[in-house]
């Protein structure tokens, strides 16, 4: 199964706060199944650590890993037709966002005010993460 991650960059003088958009959404590498919805209860104890996931983000888009960084720290479930999912978060840790390499692969930054449209549930879990992230 594929690991779902959000990708942030956080500016580090602004602390603005954009969400890596691929053509699908703002949760890669692949789509949330419909019917998903955020667990807000009883989360599962096991977590997977999103290292594996880093590197499939960097296989795919040409980032090197070392311009990311996760956030095994954020906690978030999702409810699935086919069981729980977890969806976890990592930053890119570059001054800026890597722009041109996301564009490469049709994928753009967002702002939270940018993603109307959605899926609610995706709008939930980018909820979650400005509030981690923000503390």
């Amino acid at each position: 199964m594929t690991p779902h991650l959000i990708l942030i960059h956080k500016q580090s003088t602004s602390g603005r706060v954009r969400f890596l958009r691929f053509p699908h959404g703002v949760v890669g590498l692949a789509p949330l199944p419909a019917g998903t919805t955020v667990r807000e209860d009883a989360l599962p104890t096991v977590c997977a650590h999103p290292a594996a996931a880093l590197q499939e983000v960097s296989a795919h888009l040409g980032i090197p890993v070392t311009n990311m960084a996760s956030e095994a720290e954020f906690q978030a479930w999702v409810d699935s037709p086919d069981g729980p999912r977890q969806v976890m978060l990592a930053a890119f840790t570059t001054i800026d966002p890597p722009f041109d390499a996301a564009a490469a692969h049709d994928c753009k930054f967002i702002a939270m005010t940018e993603a109307r449209g959605l899926p609610a549930t995706e709008l939930a879990l980018m909820r979650k993460v400005y509030e981690y992230v923000l503390g």
